[in-house]
């Protein structure tokens, strides 16, 4: 349902009798409202309206770049309302009013008890929380409040710049890029999993910040180091962290030592077009000297210098798009006439091949009839209780071979054009149409056969 069927719905009735049509609570319908950004009567509406009293119902306003257009029963999770901000109107070059945003992003208010309630794993691991509508943030347990507190500021100092970060809305169709967690990338490329099976948590759809109506994926990781660890008694420990037994002769040091990627305490951020066809991307990573948090700043700055950039290849993006779709009707329509041209052909060599089964079938039984006219004539002349005799005979090789008039073997043969009406004699309709009423037809010459 769209947000404008659903702004007309819910002025047309209650909100009791709406809940009622969908099988959910009222209140439940009211937080679609406010996510879909849909205006609903206040209460007591309907009784003043029943004695003329009611005030003029709200304009439905203008979608805010990231609000769903849509709303589904089906929708797993409903998106959190976000708060109005005036409509940006500025180029993305012009200078921007400065409206500071402090405190507890929406997003990360209460991400940390969803993160937390995660699937087993090593305490030197990243995370794999249950819920997958969250932030794009891929963390362990021991950097999980510093990437939130990254982001919390990350997500202020857009909002603050007049950019509005949101998780996407599921219509937008947006893509989740993944983030390299190794700090030092290998040059070659890791082998993929054969499978397409990626051990990391990933979220169901990404966390974009809108430029103006250009929307920027924002990725947290993070980022692994390769760290020596020993084998002690079932499980790996650090090489830092061992300390050797004393030397003996009756003691026997039965550990071994190799490397692993552990996370590092250290962040990257990736930055990148969740459009598809529009390959842009840049990252920004702390190291151990510099915090990622003073690059914020910087990090804005990049988004903003961004946009003409991916606009311009989103514009190319759009182009291709439309060149390919054009192209796939061609090629649509070229298979739909040859197939046309193949139905026509073979309506034409079917109702042929009936005809000559109609002339055989009807040349048979006029022979089969000629046959035993011709037996009864010669019986005529034979003695009364011979006569009767030959005429027994005839009745039961009759019936033995079935008699059936010719005219009905005429009347079951079909022309060419009531096997398939070929396109060009045809009144003007959908390929859809046309495509679907062939397949019957083929269904039915199929039966026949």
């Amino acid at each position: 349902m769209t947000r404008e069927e659903l702004y007309e719905l819910v002025w047309s009735m209650p909100m009791t009798k709406v809940a009622e049509k969908f099988e959910v609570s009222g209140s439940y319908l009211a937080r679609v409202c406010a996510a879909l950004r849909v205006p609903r009567p206040e209460r007591g509406y309907w009784a003043k309206l029943a004695v003329g009293k009611a005030s003029q119902r709200p304009a439905l306003p203008e979608p805010l770049p990231g609000d769903p257009a849509v709303w589904s029963r089906t929708d797993a999770e409903l998106p959190a309302p976000a708060v109005p901000k005036p409509r940006p109107t500025r180029s993305p070059r012009a200078p921007r009013l400065a409206r500071p945003v402090t405190g507890t992003h929406d997003l990360i208010r209460g991400a940390k008890e969803y993160f937390l309630a995660s699937r087993k794993v090593d305490e030197a691991e990243h995370l794999k929380p249950y819920k997958k509508l969250l932030v794009d943030v891929t963390v362990s347990r021991s950097g999980l409040d510093k990437a939130l507190g990254f982001a919390n500021d990350l997500f202020n100092a857009l909002e603050s710049a007049g950019h509005r970060v949101v998780i996407a809305p599921p219509d937008a169709q947006f893509l989740l890029e993944r983030v390299q967690e190794k700090e030092d990338p290998p040059k070659k490329a890791p082998r993929q999993d054969p499978y397409g099976y990626d051990r990391r948590w990933s979220p169901y759809r990404p966390t974009v910040a809108y430029v103006d109506s250009l929307a920027f994926g924002l990725a947290i990781v993070e980022m692994t180091e390769s760290v020596a660890m020993r084998y002690v008694k079932g499980k790996y420990i650090r090489e830092s962290d061992y300390v050797s037994p004393k030397a003996s002769s009756r003691h026997v040091d039965h550990t071994w030592t190799t490397s692993r990627d552990l996370p590092s305490g250290r962040l990257r951020l990736l930055v990148y077009s969740p459009y598809s066809g529009v390959s842009w991307s840049t990252s920004f990573q702390e190291s151990k000297a510099r915090s990622l948090t003073s690059d914020i700043p910087q990090i804005v700055k990049a988004v903003e210098n961004a946009t003409a950039t991916v606009a311009e290849q989103l514009r190319e993006a759009e182009r291709q798009a439309e060149l390919w779709r054009q192209e796939r009707l061609a090629e649509e329509e070229r298979r739909r006439q040859e197939e046309d041209r193949r139905r026509a052909a073979q309506s034409i060599k079917d109702s042929r091949d009936q005809l000559e089964q109609v002339i055989q079938s009807w040349a048979k039984v006029v022979s089969l009839e000629q046959f035993f006219q011709g037996v009864e004539d010669r019986a005529l002349s034979l003695p009364e209780a011979e006569r009767q005799g030959v005429r027994e005979r005839l009745r039961l090789a009759r019936e033995f071979v079935g008699m059936q008039d010719p005219l009905d073997f005429f009347r079951g043969w079909k022309t060419p054009l009531e096997r398939y009406v070929p396109l060009s004699l045809r009144a003007p309709r959908s390929p859809a149409v046309d495509d679907a009423e062939g397949d019957q037809e083929d269904d039915e010459d199929a039966g026949e056969r």
